[in-house]
């Protein structure tokens, strides 16, 4: 049985945690994304500067600048910037019905294959 063809897009992943960045770099580059790593809001923010991506998925809780912060920053810059955030808190976000300002669509840790691709096609065109 084939799975639904996803479009190939220019993804940047920020997460402060190795393993977590690689793994979700895994899932992406299965589906034949293009994946750049970031491993700070900082670093994440300089290389959106410099480049264009089709989507962000970045971690709430990290040192430094939160994914919130992050998020609130590249909406600033483009306003329809795709924004996924990934958290072990996603609950209580979801509580008010609706993603914090900034973010497209919340995952909660741990999340499969099929949630991430779900979620990608929620929003992405």
């Amino acid at each position: 049985m084939k799975t639904q063809a996803i479009h190939k897009h220019q993804i940047l992943v920020v997460d402060d945690e190795p393993s977590v960045r690689g793994a979700i770099k895994m899932l992406l580059k299965h589906d034949g994304h293009e994946v750049r790593l970031a491993d700070s809001g900082e670093t994440a923010l300089a290389m959106f500067e410099q480049d264009k991506f089709d989507l962000v998925i970045t971690d709430y809780s990290m040192q430094g600048m939160k994914g919130i912060q992050l998020a609130a920053l590249i909406k600033e810059r483009r306003p329809n910037q795709p924004i996924i955030m990934v958290t072990a808190f996603a609950d209580e976000f979801k509580i008010s019905g609706r993603p914090p300002e900034g973010v497209d669509f919340i995952i909660s840790k741990p999340f499969s294959q099929k949630e991430l691709r779900e979620a990608i096609v929620r929003v992405l065109p």
